[in-house]
This record gives structure tokens, C-alpha cells and sequence, in this order.
């Protein structure tokens, strides 16, 4: 009977693992096809509507453009863009001008955005700069729409745009900033195409729709075309590709020139909540505050302008009559664009001091996760119970990160430091020893030559395991990610930033063996070998200690590589008296051959952990690269409390 219903059981647990792959398959049928229906309709209505094809083959131009000048301009400027980046928040009106020439240049609010949110998440810029840079970003915006408004009278761009398709194929055959330069001729050629491919779609497909008369101009017609705008950016990506839209449909006459400008609203927001929705899950803390900051102006001012659209509308018209243009309805909604973004600046410049403030209140920084071990006591007796918390991952890596080679070289040297921060306190763990002992002016002797408490001892491999492998991989991980062309000074600072994680791991790892024989026989104060236990934990605390204080060290590159000999040349002679001590021992029988294979063994351990931490601060040295530098400050600059404490 027990074996009737043990089969009945076992059928049971077959019947639901199949039910459960079943409904796994379905779920991966259903992800696969809906993507696929979605381009089947998509290439069958091309079969009904000539001008519908041309439509959407402009725009698939259009785009394909302004992604090739992106990356073109990106490519080219190299490390000089975010350099400049860097000088330019000195104040808020320098800021402000770089934000708005890098989007006259670059064409790409979105590309602007997050490049200022990768270096506010990397530290090279503060929250207060970045305010200001997006400011600029938004006003900068404005300069393309009149690119587009002027392109988008009746001539044809087509003649301009084949030379430079041919001139842009060629430059692509030399090296690496001639194949820069081609990229962004052909992003100008394929936007030129794109431009006259949409007005004659438009004329084409969009003769049979008429939007005129369709919706009052009362609130509701005008939210209606917001939400036009909207989904428009949100298919799109792109805020000027609804732009051109915009235009072509209003130099065609299928919208008048309020219904434009609703829509152009709608694109302002759309676009603002895509680059807050990539900064927010990409970014840290100072990423998201931006990002969110990016929002608020969009969704703000779209809502003012929204409820002044009529009187916007009546001052666009009087201002480009004044200029000579006043029945030039494309100049006309450029002015609004442009008057759409200074509103939103003046309204928010007086209150960027409040604004950080607000949003560092509404955002806090994170706390970093801690290993927490409460001491119960019961009676006479410690119970010891460990909380289980969730491994540490990386502080500083995300995607806003890899914006550029740059910001992602920051944010990897930040993360090393987390890392080396991280090695020396577990290592100070596996010598059974606070990590106060680290931070404190002076050594505890008392504690340095006190037992292991088994009430507060850290197993080194559960640490290894919570702590460093999960950093670890974090860092591998990352910059296998980054996708980019790097020169030789680059290639090498990746390449160095490999060995530096590796060489820390090596160290605990070293440290992980160091501690089993070490928590053996200084527990066992009766046998002889007792004493060369203490002296070999001393000599590596003092090591962690002088890796520590070296690494803060503001001194002349050669003096600091002197202390750091001196330092290997006393740890050296530490090793050769210990060495020395252990044979003379052996010979005058007072250790026996087993208790002398583990002491150079495990003096093997120590000596490694010092070489390995003493390469990663000899690696802070190679090359001219000054972020590498920083390496060497394996302790961080906030290392008033411990990342691994006891309490």
C-alpha cells in the first residue's frame, strides 16, 4: 500500500514538473511571437499603402542618421568631451553653456542626459553641476528644431545628401577618427534622405488624413494631442524624430499649428520620462536624483505651457512677424519649442540649491550592507547567532556607467577601491582580529595577543563567499560589457585593473588558508609553536596597517615607492628571520617536522598576501594614467566605520 502511494506520488511530481515546463515553453512561444505578428502586420500593410512604405522608411533613415552622428561625435570627441564636462561646473552658468553647445553639436538630448547622469553616478561631477549641465541640455534641444524647420521647406535635400554618402563610405577606409568623421557625413546624408523620404510619405499617405477639423481646441482636443506626442516619442525614442513629424504634418496641412504644438508638448514629456526610466534603472542614488530632475522640468513646464498654449501660440506668431517670418507655420512652432524650454529654465534656475536638497532628502544614499552577528547572552554563556543577509554586490558599477570608456574607468577604479577596502577587513577577520585594529592610531597588544574568542570570530571562507566573490564577478563582468574601441593607454588600464582584482582575491584566498592553522594552534597556548603564531599574525596585521597608510599618502611618485620598498624590505627580513628560527628550532628538536611544515607553509601564506597587496599598490604606478592612482587607496576615503563588523 506505502508503495501504491509513493508511485501515485511520484506520477503526481512528474504531471507538475511537465505542467510547469509547459507553461514555461508557452510563456517563451508568446514572447517570441508577438514580437514577430507585430513586424507580419507591419510588413503587409507595405503591400497596401505606397506612401505608408516611404513614411516609414524616412523615419527608419531618419533614425539610422541620427544614431550614425552619435556615435560619430562620440567616437570622435574621445576623452575631450568629458573633460570638458568635468571642468564645465565650476559654476551654474558654465554648466548651463556646455549643456546647451554639447546638444547643439551632439543633436541628442537623450545621449547629453545620460552622459551627464553617468558622471554624476561615477563621482566626476556633483548633483548641484549636473542640474545645471541639464538645464543647458534642454534649451540646447531647441536648436535642432530649427535645423529641421528650415530643412523642411520646399527643397529637396536629396542632392546634398549623395555626395556625402560617397565621401562618407571613403573616409570609412582610414583609421579610426577618419572612420569617426565618415560616420557622422553619412549620419547627415541619411538624415538629409530621411527628411525628404517623410514629406513625400506624408504628401503620399497623409493626403487622405485630415486632423484639422477632427478635434476642438478646447482641453480635451489639446490633451488628446499631448498623448499623440507621448506615444509618438515613446515608439520612436527620439523627441526630434516626432519633431520631424510634427513639421512634415504641418507643412503638408494634415494639423494645424496648435495641434503641433500640443503634440510637441507630448514629445518634450515623452522623451524626458524615457531618459529618467534609463537613468533610474541604470544609474546610482546621484543618477536617479537627475534623473528624476529631468522630469520634473519636462512634465512641469509641459503643464504650464499646456494651460498657456493659446497665448504661446499668439506670441510664436507675433515674434517670428516681427523677424519677417509671420506665415512661416514651421518657424513658428520652432519658436514655440524654443520658448517651451526657456520657460522651463527660468522657472527652474532660482531653485537648484533647493531642488538638490529636496532631492537628496526625497533619495537618500543607500546604506552599505554589513555583516551583522549579535552576542546573546544566556546565563554565563555566549550564544552566538548570525543574521543571513544577502551577499555584497558592487557599489559602483551600472549601466549609466558605461556611457563612456571614461566614466566607466572611474566607476571601476571606485569599485576597486570597494573591493580592496572589502580584502583587508576580511584578511584582518581571518587573523582574528577586530577591524578596529586597522583604523586605530595605535595596535590593541592586548587583543593582537589575546586567544580567538569563539563568541566573535568570522569564518574567512563564509566571508570570501559573501563579500569578495560577488564584487568580484560584479567588476569581471562589467567590463567585459563595455562595447567600445579603446586605444593602447586604455587597453592597458583595463588589463591593469584585471590584475589589481585578481591580486586581491589572491590575498584572501591566501588569507582564507593562513586562518585554519592559525585558529588551531593560537588556541592552544601550551604548545611551543603558540608563540610563532602570534608573531606571524602581528607581522601580517602590520603589513594590512602599512598598506593602509601608505595608500593615503599624498607624497612624490619616488618617495612613495620608497616607503613601499622599505616596507617589502622589512617584511622580507621578517620572512628570513622567521625561516632562520624554524630550521634552528627543528635542529635543537624543541619543533617537530610536522609543526615546522605547517609554520613555512602557512609563512608561505603571509608572505603571498604581502607580494599580492604590494603589487596592486605597485600597479597604482604604471602608465601616465592618473585615475590609476587611485588604486592605491585600497582603505577609500570613508572608512570611519567598517564595511564587516561585529556587534
Amino acid at each position: 500500500m506505502q508503495g501504491e502511494i509513493c508511485c501515485v506520488q511520484h506520477i503526481n511530481f512528474i504531471i507538475l514538473i511537465n505542467r510547469l515546463r509547459i507553461g514555461e515553453c508557452m510563456g517563451k512561444l508568446k514572447s517570441f511571437l508577438l514580437p514577430v505578428l507585430a513586424l507580419a502586420i507591419l510588413a503587409s500593410s507595405f503591400w497596401y499603402s505606397a506612401g505608408w512604405l516611404q513614411l516609414c522608411a524616412g523615419l527608419a533613415l531618419f533614425l539610422f542618421g541620427m544614431q550614425c552622428l552619435e556615435e560619430g561625435l562620440k567616437q570622435l570627441a574621445g576623452g575631450r568631451l568629458e573633460q570638458l564636462l568635468e571642468r564645465s561646473t565650476a559654476t551654474p552658468f558654465k554648466g548651463f553653456l556646455f549643456g546647451v553647445g554639447g546638444t547643439m553639436v551632439l543633436q541628442s538630448t537623450t545621449l547629453m542626459s545620460l552622459l551627464t547622469i553617468a558622471f554624476i553616478s561615477t563621482g566626476l561631477i556633483q548633483l548641484a553641476g549636473g542640474i545645471s549641465i541639464l538645464l543647458g541640455i534642454n534649451l540646447g534641444t531647441s536648436g535642432g528644431i530649427w535645423l529641421l524647420a528650415a530643412a523642411g521647406q520646399n527643397f529637396s535635400l536629396s542632392p546634398l545628401a549623395l555626395p556625402l554618402l560617397v565621401f562618407g563610405v571613403l573616409a570609412g577606409f582610414n583609421g579610426p577618427n577618419s572612420k569617426a568623421a565618415g560616420r557622422i557625413v553619412l549620419g547627415i546624408a541619411f538624415i538629409f534622405l530621411g527628411i525628404d523620404e517623410i514629406k513625400g510619405g506624408f504628401n503620399a499617405f497623409g493626403s487622405s488624413i485630415d486632423l484639422t477639423e477632427q478635434m476642438g481646441e478646447g482641453l480635451l482636443g489639446q490633451l488628446a494631442f499631448v498623448a499623440i506626442g507621448l506615444a509618438l516619442t515613446a515608439v520612436l525614442q527620439s523627441s526630434h524624430a516626432t519633431l520631424m513629424l510634427i513639421l512634415a504634418a504641418l507643412a503638408g496641412g494634415q494639423i494645424e499649428l496648435w495641434q503641433g504644438m500640443a503634440i510637441a508638448i507630448g514629445g518634450n514629456v515623452g522623451s524626458s520620462v524615457t531618459t529618467a526610466i534609463v537613468g533610474w534603472l541604470g544609474g546610482n542614488r546621484g543618477g536617479q536624483r537627475l534623473a528624476l530632475v529631468h522630469a520634473l522640468f519636462n512634465t512641469i513646464t509641459g503643464i504650464i505651457t499646456l494651460l498657456l498654449l493659446s497665448p504661446l501660440a499668439w506670441l510664436s506668431q507675433w515674434l517670428m512677424a516681427v523677424l519677417g517670418a509671420g506665415s512661416n507655420t514651421l518657424l513658428q512652432l520652432a519658436m514655440f519649442q524654443t520658448l517651451f524650454n526657456l520657460i522651463g529654465v527660468l522657472l527652474f534656475w532660482p531653485w537648484q540649491r533647493q531642488l538638490e536638497v529636496w532631492l537628496c532628502r526625497f533619495l537618500p544614499d543607500r546604506q552599505e550592507p554589513k555583516v551583522l552577528i549579535a552576542d546573546v547572552q544566556t546565563g554565563q554563556r555566549a550564544v552566538v547567532e548570525q543574521r543571513v543577509l544577502s551577499e555584497t554586490r558592487a557599489r559602483y558599477l551600472n549601466d549609466a556607467a558605461l556611457a563612456t570608456v571614461d566614466t566607466a574607468s572611474r566607476a571601476v577604479v571606485q569599485e576597486l577601491q570597494h573591493l580592496g577596502r572589502l580584502s583587508l577587513e576580511v584578511i584582518c577577520h581571518a587573523l582574528y582580529q577586530p577591524v578596529e585594529q586597522l583604523f586605530s592610531i595605535k595596535v590593541d597588544e592586548a587583543r593582537l595577543n589575546a586567544r580567538p574568542n569563539d563568541s566573535d570570530c568570522l569564518d574567512a571562507e563564509e566571508l570570501y563567499q559573501r563579500h569578495i566573490k560577488g564584487v568580484y564577478s560584479d567588476l569581471l563582468g562589467f567590463m567585459s560589457r563595455l562595447d567600445a574601441s579603446m586605444d593602447e593607454e586604455h587597453q592597458q588600464f583595463w588589463m591593469t585593473c584585471q590584475v589589481v582584482a585578481l591580486q586581491l582575491v589572491d590575498a584572501v584566498k591566501d588569507a582564507k588558508h593562513l586562518q585554519k592553522n592559525l585558529g588551531r594552534y593560537l588556541r592552544d597556548d601550551r604548545a611551543h609553536v603558540h608563540t610563532h603564531y602570534l608573531e606571524m599574525r602581528s607581522h601580517v596585521l602590520w603589513v594590512l596597517r602599512q598598506i593602509r597608510e601608505i595608500g593615503r599618502l599624498d607624497l612624490p611618485d619616488d618617495v612613495w615607492r620608497s616607503r613601499l620598498d622599505w616596507m617589502e624590505g622589512q617584511a622580507a627580513k621578517f620572512d628570513a628571520d622567521f625561516r632562520h628560527r624554524i630550521f634552528s628550532e627543528v635542529r635543537n628538536q624543541q619543533l617537530d617536522n610536522l609543526q615546522a611544515s605547517s609554520l613555512m607553509n602557512d609563512l608561505g601564506y603571509s608572505s603571498r598576501i604581502t607580494q599580492s597587496l604590494r603589487n596592486v599598490m605597485q600597479l597604482g604606478l604604471v602608465g601616465e594614467n592618473e585615475l590609476l592612482r587611485e588604486v592605491r587607496r585600497l582603505g577609500g576615503d570613508d572608512d570611519d566605520f567598517p564595511l564587516i563588523q561585529l556587534r
